[in-house]
């Protein structure tokens, strides 16, 4: 028989039949019985296991002889289904005479494990089958042994022929070492022939799993589908050859049939195929009947392995059409992905290899991953020794190795171990020791060195290495990889066949398709030998090569199926671009070598931009690879700088050489790195690459395929990295022995801060062993075991470390977390060095004294015993700043104990006992307890949540030294949100099910732990129980024993009126209550001490901040008592019973009252009660429906109660009662808004508050009173004693109402002014005064007059003698009515100032509006037209009018050189305008009229001779304009005012203008403002300025005035003594113009006000002023700002400043602290300063300290002044020195919380103030809360602005919402009062 049948009958045969027979147990006893009748079957066959059962019975029938074996092997196959397959062997082993002997022995022997898996079997037949079928069945199965001989042949044949011809050593070829490889699941050893290491059954990550475990047939775990991965160079081909070579040796017998595929030849096939066709006609094809054999191949699947080298090369993709079966043609990717989805030959074992990264999408899930690494150290030498092993330079190749540790790195790769060893095989004859390794010091270098030793003679073939360059180069373009004859040149072709550089085989494509193919040895060589191309081909340029070195990542990506070619494209021309190759290139070029170093720049140049950018992790190795090939110190330098601190890399596989790549560029970084290795695949040695690296700082492993390997390989790298601080190798697969290596490795790393070893699924003693390492670590800050496997014993165990262990501060375990928190003691590093046991002796005792331990232990299924244990060892311990033993199983018991032993342990801050199953009766207990401590701050216990947590102040007890403790912040658990200060304590019994038979109990132990001890007050908290009315009762007696409370919650407990009228006694009863909030129909009930909130907020709550120390100033007001029930239905029963309750209580009493409806029988009820409350202060019906007659009841309260100081009735829903005290006297104020009172209800309310006195405002807006209603109201006026103002706005009035208004406004007494605007503002206000006034005003405002109604209009203002001012806006009132209107307007005497607002107004000419005044029926004495802004035309008229003699007039229009129409309008305007004493025309444009108006005005201006003053500003007119109006001024010698400030004029027209001003000595003011003064226009000035001695004011801002100017006009100004105001702002004076003025200040005994401000003046300008100024007795009015003054100018002022001074201006003068403090301290006391600006001075300490105050201060400014906290106390007390304060401005300095506490604090004190500037401070929403909660007390100020603070947005549209006075908005939106308030 031949080997192969021979192989197959003892192997295999005896291992099917056993199996067979194991399926049908019955059908082998019934044939036992008839082969062996006088056997006792039932005694000899009792094996539990049916297959050793079968074996025996099997070996008895044996042993009968072959006669009775044969007849039973024919009944087997006739009688059972037997597979075709086996039937036949059977038959011809064991079926005749010649095959029983000899295959006897071999079937004992055969293994009993194999498997069967079949699919085909043929129906049960008897004894009588055909032999002819049986004659066809042994032709297939001799058809299919000669094909698998043939597959064996061909492989042994082709193996055989590459050994032969060969032109390298015998080493090349047959040196071979398994490499490194690492799966993810564990198999049995095979034993086979190979002499490499077999797999670990214990090694869970896979590590140094033998290649044969892939295939283990005998293992039913195995999995069918094997990808092996690895990077270019591994060894993928040469292992799946060797597999090939060895089966064909008669190895891996498991497989039959093994087929080997390159998808570089596959890539070939064009044509779809079937698998067939792809078996027989590409593969190998069988001498006959292919189809027999491959159905032979179908059923025998399981023995078939398919092998598919080089998936990443596989150019088809995948089609959408699915290969469903063998007949079935597709692409070889097809194919493949049939075999791997079990479509096509199901059961057969497929392997493939491919580089990591991009797998095609058919590869399913379930396949098995296999990472191949290459060589280690140990198989490095080893594989040096097989390839030396026939020569003498074994020892000598061995030394090179390991004197050279970058040669060594190298040859990790196998590929170039391969390239090495033949290198030195070449160099080592004629080099010394120690030489041969430094010719081969990178990669690149080492392929060079290969090429150099194939030519000896030293003379390099250029043409034909180039010739292989640019073959290789076009291959790896066009992704080709085989190139046939007519692509490679014939003398390339001969010289790479001869160097094995090229190797040739034959490639099939089809049935009869084949021809010969060549390739390059290797990958790499192709892209070495393309590197050179582009490097050395003059070719090639710079853009070329610049293109070809990019960075690929590596990432796993599915969706692309095909990675590209080049892996090491980039990092040969980076190794070509070292100057070592230089000379090298230059001879294989043909060029110099400058030539070669222009190329080389350009690779220098592309890789140092590279090298800058922010790279992905695999982009960072491919760079770190490319830039170590080039040796250049600069350029890794510039790359290990550039890396980011955090350098992360994410699931791409990294070898020990990418590490050590990576390590050689951080030798060139100073700074430290973090790396975090998450999800990556990683060589089991490569840790051993970071020995030695200094610059690592944080080192993170995340990934399952680290193991026991990797962490010993890691245990031999950390004590070399000295800087290294933070350790985490977390969720690998690593075990106790993987660890043992690591705790002995952490000792030797005292630096390290931080480890983890979370996710391990480590046990009790490697977590115990861990631990004990800590003592060893003196900096060790963190500890991470979470997601470990521990008992509850172990735990214990751990706690008893954390006890003991000196520098462990928090103890966390939470279910899967563990972790341990230390902190390290503060040692120097000569305390460092010395020996741990004499440390110990030094610091244990103290540090024990100074720690505190923070223990966690949560979720861990505590019980009783574990707690007292606890307990024991927590009672030797350290400080504890907190235990949580939260999620237990401690019950009554353990929680009692833990109470108790609380105080004993001395629990810092937490004991949280809670989910430990308390009941109610463990609540006592735990209540008992609390008498044994006083530093309690909190108990919160609630059953139904199941929370237990006792809190404590920081403040520990006296305990006979005292005991410094040592604060840590932990971030673990945040502080809960209900802390509370520590100087109060919190009780809270919440959601407990307690009853009213419990509170004696409860109230009793309560009482116990307040013993004398416990002074402060406390908060106690019954909310969500079930106490009810009786409990309600009982409490009010029983909590007078419980000493001070601040506050008791009561909410949830079903009260009922009658226990809200119980506890409405505590006001009487306990004098801590100040408030009581019920909110009855939500349950809400709470009592507060004094620090409760004044008004609670409408609509929401704000945040709860804790009440600190900093607001006590609010308490310093007589804090009121305040009742507040809601929600409630209130019967006129239920008023009197609690207003009888609270008479009984203290004052001052507010009362808040509401409820759904309130009838009108319980109003009066409530009403009537009022008089018996002589302590209350204020009653508040909110949110309560009344009836249309509750105003005439609440109208009524004035008579009933002469108390009551404002009545506010809002929408019959919001009713505020406010009461004054018996001693104040202040006026009354009511309001009815939106009552729906309408005409038939004011005679009713008149009569009712015509009883009441002193009434000041009075408001009805918003109601039905139409024009009927404001009729009668105003009838019934003059009964109504307002002294104040009424408000009728919002009560549909029209035009007859204003006209009404008009008529009847003289006839109303004490009415001062109306105003009435019928636009969308609806407002209607009257003001009254207190004593009858002379003059009345009315505005009336959009009422939208019509032509009919002017005449009227007029009628009545010609009657209504007391109107002497009327403001018309918007009522459409045009120039024809304006008019009519003035003409018709008659009145025997006074005056009448009419002012216009309409839009035509900045439309009209000058002469246009001189047109409707010539008009007017009496004399004109004013006129103002401001046309641009303001739109507006006033007119003031005298009446009767006077007429001037026509004699006269005629005489000054002879003079008038005008056309007939303006003749005309002259004489006209002479006769009314001739007792004009003012003419005001701002924004007017004398351009319009072509000099017209200038003319008139020129005309008219001198026959004005009653005129005093003139007024021309912000306006435009032409130069011969001015020449006229200058003519017309000059004549005006009567005026006494003058200005013609902001215009702009031309020089010439300014000098006529200043010529006019000669012989004006009558004038007293003079602006000539924003002009431009300078040369001959100054001089024309201050020539006039010389003559006028009655000269009060002059004004010269923004003049460009000089130091020289500011001398002449001090000069003409030395005659102006009777000067009151100097503003010279916005010039140029300087020091010296300053030193002028200063001359001049002592003879100005009448100055008023002087303005230097914006005049760089310097400290010499200002000390000057400084000794004047002081002389100044009458000055009021100081403003010197934006000038750099400084001290010396502050500290000179102080010395004197002026009596009579209200303003002080000095912003951005550069004041310093010492300047500020003497000037606050010579203003303090001041009594007339209104004033203060000191902004955007440094003033720091130095800020204004009060001592006397302001009386009269209104405004002060302080902004930018770097004000802090500790400056805004003082300031804030001496602003309640300045009673009169309205505006303070602090914005842009360094207020906190704590200024704005003070702040808060002072509010209330300050009744004028009505703004506070706070924007960008450091306030945060801690003090904007403050800030509202002092609101609350000072209701007067309009807003607070805080924009810029560190507030997030969330929180302050919530405080706004809340208090809309605080402006979080960037503009200042400022509340506006009423008009005329």
């Amino acid at each position: 028989m031949d080997p192969v049948s021979l192989q197959l009958g003892t192997r295999n045969l005896w291992s099917w039949l056993v199996r067979l027979l194991s399926k049908d147990p019955e059908w082998l006893d019934a044939k036992m019985k008839s082969f062996l009748p006088n056997v006792d079957q039932g005694s000899r066959h009792e094996a539990s296991d049916p297959e050793q059962r079968v074996i025996e019975q099997l070996s008895t029938l044996q042993a009968q002889g072959q006669a009775t074996w044969e007849s039973f092997i024919h009944c087997v196959c006739m009688e059972l289904e037997v597979p075709l397959d086996l039937e036949v062997p059977l038959l011809s082993t064991w079926g005749c005479e010649d095959g029983f002997s000899s295959q006897l022995a071999a079937s004992e022997e055969s293994c009993p494990e194999s498997q069967l898996h079949h699919s085909l079997k043929r129906p049960h037949q008897s004894c009588g089958s055909s032999p002819h079928r049986k004659q066809c069945r042994k032709q297939q199965l001799d058809l299919a042994k000669k094909y698998l001989q043939l597959l064996r042949t061909s492989a042994q044949q082709h193996y055989d022929s590459r050994l032969s011809g060969s032109g390298q050593p015998l080493a090349f070829h047959q040196t071979y070492v398994p490499p490194i490889l690492q799966g993810s699941w564990t198999t049995a050893p095979l034993d086979t022939q190979e002499g490499a290491t077999t797999g670990d059954p214990e090694a869970q990550d896979g590590t140094d799993v033998s290649i044969w475990d892939l295939f283990n047939t005998r293992a039913n775990k195995a999995p069918r589908l094997t990808v092996l991965l690895g990077k270019a160079g591994m060894g993928k081909t040469t292992l799946v050859h060797r597999l090939r070579q060895k089966w064909a040796e008669g190895q891996l017998d498991g497989f039959q049939a093994l087929f080997l595929f390159e998808f570089r030849q596959l890539n070939l096939v064009t044509s779809f195929l079937t698998l067939p066709q792809l078996l027989f006609d590409v593969y190998l094809s069988p001498e006959s009947d292919s189809d027999a054999i491959f159905q032979y191949l179908e059923e025998n699947a399981d023995q078939v392995l398919l092998i598919f080298d080089g998936l990443d090369e596989a150019v088809h993709h995948y089609p959408s059409r699915e290969t469903r079966g063998p007949d079935d043609p597709g692409p070889a990717l097809s194919l493949f992905s049939g075999l791997c989805r079990g479509v096509l030959l199901p059961g057969c074992w497929v392997m493939a290899t491919s580089r990591p990264g991009k797998l095609p999408a058919c590869l399913p899930t379930e396949a098995a991953m296999v990472h191949m690494w290459g060589f280690d150290g140990p198989r490095v030498e080893e594989y040096a020794s097989r390839f030396f092993s026939a020569g003498p330079s074994r020892e000598e190749a061995l030394a090179e190795l390991r004197t050279s540790g970058r040669l060594q790195s190298l040859c990790a790769v196998p590929a170039l171990c391969q390239v090495a060893c033949l290198c030195l095989y070449r160099l080592l004859p004629g080099k010394a020791s120690g030489q041969s390794a430094t010719f081969l010091p990178t990669m690149t270098q080492l392929y060079m060195q290969m090429v150099l030793t194939l030519t000896p003679c030293k003379c390099l073939p250029a043409t034909t290495l180039l010739g292989l360059g640019e073959l290789a180069l076009r291959g790896l373009e066009t992704g080709k990889v085989i190139f046939y004859e007519k692509d490679i040149p014939q003398s390339t072709m001969a010289f790479g066949a001869a160097h094995s550089l090229l190797t040739s085989f034959c490639v099939h494509t089809g049935s009869g398709h084949q021809q010969t193919g060549y390739a390059f040895t290797h990958l790499s060589l192709q892209e070495f030998f393309a590197a050179l191309h582009l490097m050395a081909s003059p070719k090639v340029d710079k853009d070329t090569l610049a293109r070809h070195i990019t960075l690929n990542s590596r990432w796993v990506l599915r969706t692309k199926t095909r990675p590209g070619l080049s892996d090491c494209l980039r990092t040969f021309l980076a190794g070509l671009a070292s100057c070592a190759c230089r000379p090298f290139l230059s001879q294989l070029a043909w060029h110099d070598e400058a030539w070669v170093g222009t190329k080389q720049a350009t690779v220098m140049q592309v890789l140092k931009k590279l090298a800058t950018r922010k790279l992905t992790g695999p982009k960072v190795i491919e760079l770190c690879h490319c830039v170590d090939e080039t040796q250049e110190t600069e350029l890794a330098s510039l790359t290990a700088q550039s890396l980011p601190y955090h350098l992360s890399f994410h699931n791409f596989p990294l070898t020990c050489a990418d590490l050590a790549t990576l390590t050689s560029i951080l030798e060139h970084r100073e700074a430290p790195i973090h790396l975090d290795f998450e999800g990556c695949p990683l060589e089991p040695h490569c840790p051993e690459a970071l020995i030695g690296c200094g610059q690592v700082e944080n080192l993170s492993f995340k990934s399952r395929k680290c193991g026991d390997a990797f962490a010993e390989a890691l245990s031999r790298s950390l004590p070399t990295m000295g800087r290294l601080q933070v350790l985490g190798l977390t969720g690998s697969k690593i075990t106790a022995r993987g660890i043992s290596h690591l705790v002995k490795a952490l000792p030797l790393c005292p630096q390290l801060e931080e480890v983890s070893f979370q996710d391990n699924q480590l046990k009790d003693q490697v977590v115990l062993s861990i631990v004990e390492v800590l003592p060893h670590l003196p900096r060790l800050q963190k500890l991470d075991l979470s997601g470990n496997n521990i008992s509850v014993s172990t735990l214990l165990c751990l706690a008893k470390v954390a006890v003991t262990c000196s520098t462990i501060r928090t103890l966390q375990v939470r279910e899967e977390d563990l972790i341990f928190l230390l902190s390290p003691p503060t040692k120097t590093a000569a305390e460092l060095q010395r020996a741990p046991d004499l440390q110990e002796g030094d610091s244990q005792r103290k540090e024990a004294q100074r720690r505190s331990l923070t223990l966690r232990l949560q979720k861990c299924q505590l019980r009783v015993s574990d707690a007292k244990a606890l307990i024991a060892m927590l009672q030797e311990g350290p400080l504890l700043e907190e235990v949580d033993l939260s999620g237990n199983q401690l019950e009554d018991e353990g929680c009692r104990l833990m109470a108790e032993a609380a105080s004993q342990l001395h629990i810092a801050r937490k004991l949280d006992l809670s989910d430990n199953g308390l009941s109610v009766a463990g609540v006592h207990c735990v209540l008992s307890a609390l008498s044994m401590y006083g530093h309690l701050a909190e108990l919160h216990i609630s059953l139904l949540h199941k929370t237990v947590v006792l809190m404590f102040s920081q403040e520990l007890e006296e305990q006979g030294t005292p005991q410094k403790r040592t604060m840590f912040l932990d971030s673990l658990m945040p502080q809960m949100p209900s802390e509370l200060p520590l100087s109060s304590r919190r009780i809270r019994l919440t959601h407990c099910g307690f009853q009213a038979k419990h509170l004696q109990q409860l109230c009793k132990a309560l009482e116990e732990s307040c013993h004398p001890g416990h002074l402060s007050p406390f908060h106690l908290d019954f909310s969500h129980n079930a106490l009810g009315d009786e409990g309600a009762a009982l409490l009010v007696q029983l909590l007078p024993g419980l000493g001070t409370l601040q506050s008791v919650n009561l909410s949830g407990n079903d009260f009922s009126l009658d226990g809200v009228f119980s506890l409405a006694q505590c006001f009487s009863t306990l004098q801590w209550v100040f408030h009581l909030d019920i909110s009855f129909e939500n349950q809400h009930v709470l009592l507060e001490g004094d620090n409760g909130d004044r008004n609670k907020w409408a609509g929401g709550s704000l945040p709860e901040f804790p009440a600190g120390p900093e607001f006590s100033a609010l308490g310093q007001r007589c804090v009121p008592r305040r009742f507040c029930l809601t929600e409630c239905l209130l019967q006129p029963l239920s008023l009197t019973r609690l207003c009888t309750t609270l008479e009984e209580c203290p004052g001052p009493l507010e009362v808040q009252l509401s409820c759904e409806v309130l009838s009108d029988q319980s109003l009066e009820t409530l009403l009537h009660c009022i008089p018996r409350l002589p302590q209350l202060s204020l009653l508040q019906l909110s949110q309560t429906g009344l009836s249309p007659r509750s105003p005439f009841l609440l109208a009524n309260i004035f008579s009933l109660c002469p108390r009551v100081q404002k009545l506010d009735l809002r929408s019959l829903h919001h009713v505020t009662l406010h009461f004054r005290s018996s001693q104040e006297q202040e006026d009354v104020c009511c309001g009815l808004t939106g009552c729906s009172l309408s005409q038939e209800h004011v005679e009713s309310l008149c009569q009712l508050l015509s009883k009441c006195e002193g009434l000041s405002q009075l408001d009805l807006s918003a109601n039905l009173l139409g024009d009927s209603g404001l009729k009668c109201l105003l009838e019934w006026l003059p009964q109504v004693p307002i002294s104040g103002s009424l408000d009728l706005s919002h009560n549909s009035i029209s035009q007859e109402s204003a006209l009404y208004l008009v008529e009847t406004l003289p006839s109303c007494p004490r009415v001062r002014e109306a105003l009435v605007n019928l636009g969308s503002e609806q407002s209607f206000w009257i003001h009254f005064s207190k004593e009858e006034e002379d003059g009345k005003t009315l505005r009336l405002s959009e009422c939208s007059f019509s032509l009919q109604q002017v005449p009227r209009l007029a009628t009545i203002l010609s009657q209504s003698l007391q109107l002497t001012e009327l403001t018309l806006t918007q009522c459409c009132l045009d120039q024809e009515q304006l008019t009519v209107l003035l003409r018709l307007v008659r009145r025997p005497t006074g005056q009448l100032s009419l002012r216009v607002e309409e839009p035509w107004v900045g439309k009209a000419s000058v002469i246009s509006l001189l047109e409707i005044c010539a008009q007017a029926s009496g004399n004109v004495i004013e006129i103002s037209i401001s046309r641009t802004q303001q739109q507006q035309f006033c007119i003031r008229l005298e009446f009767p009018r006077q007429e001037e003699n026509p004699e006269a007039v005629a005489l000054r229009l002879a003079h008038c050189d005008l056309e007939t129409h303006h003749s005309l309008l002259v004489r006209w305007l002479m006769e009314t305008c001739a007792r004009l004493k003012q003419l005001s025309l701002s924004q007017v444009n004398l351009y319009d009229d072509e000099d017209a108006s200038s003319l008139l005005l020129q005309s008219l201006l001198p026959s004005l001779s009653e005129l005093k003053k003139f007024r021309l500003t912000s306006s435009c007119v032409s130069p011969e304009g001015l020449i006229h109006l200058a003519s017309g001024l000059g004549q005006c010698h009567h005026l006494e005012e003058l200005d013609l400030s902001n215009n702009t004029f031309c020089q010439e027209g300014t000098k006529a203008l200043m010529g006019a001003l000669e012989g004006k000595c009558r004038l007293k003011r003079l602006d000539l403002s924003h002009l431009k003064l300078g040369g001959s226009t100054l001089a024309l000035l201050t020539q006039g300025l010389s003559h006028m001695i009655l000269l009060q004011s002059l004004r010269l801002s923004g003049n460009s005035i000089t130091a020289v100017d500011c001398y002449y006009l001090s000069e003409a100004l030395r005659a102006v003594t009777t000067l009151e105001e100097l503003d010279l702002n916005h010039n140029q004076i300087g020091d010296a113009g300053a030193q002028s003025i200063a001359t001049i200040l002592p003879g100005l005994p009448g100055l008023r006000k002087i303005d230097l401000s914006r005049n760089s003046i310097g400290p010499a300008g200002g000390a000057h002023l400084a000794e004047s100024l002081i002389l100044c007795g009458c000055l009021e009015e100081l403003m010197l700002g934006y000038n750099t003054l400084g001290d010396p100018m502050a500290l000179g002022l102080a010395q004197g400043l002026p009596q009579h001074l209200r303003v002080l201006h000095l912003p951005s003068s550069h004041l310093g602290p010492e300047g500020a403090l003497s000037l606050g301290q010579a203003l303090d006391g001041c009594p007339r300063v209104e004033e203060i600006s000191l902004a955007e001075n440094s003033l720091a300490k130095g800020v204004l300290h009060f001592c006397k105050g302001f009386p009269l201060l209104r405004h002060m400014d302080l902004v930018f002044c770097k004000i802090d906290n500790q400056t805004a106390k003082s300031l804030a007390t001496g602003f309640t020195l300045c009673p009169a304060l309205e505006v303070i401005l602090l914005s842009w300095n360094f207020l906190g919380d704590e200024a704005a506490a003070e702040l808060a604090g002072v509010l209330p004190r300050m009744g004028q103030l009505k703004r506070v500037g706070l924007e960008r401070n450091q306030i945060t929403a801690r003090g904007a809360w403050l800030l509202a909660k002092g609101l609350a007390w000072g209701s007067g100020i309009q807003v607070i602005s805080l924009w810029g603070n560190p507030i997030p947005h969330d929180t302050a549209q919530h405080l706004q919402s809340q208090e809309p006075r605080l402006d979080f908005t960037f503009f200042d939106h400022q509340p506006q009062a009423p008009r005329g308030t």
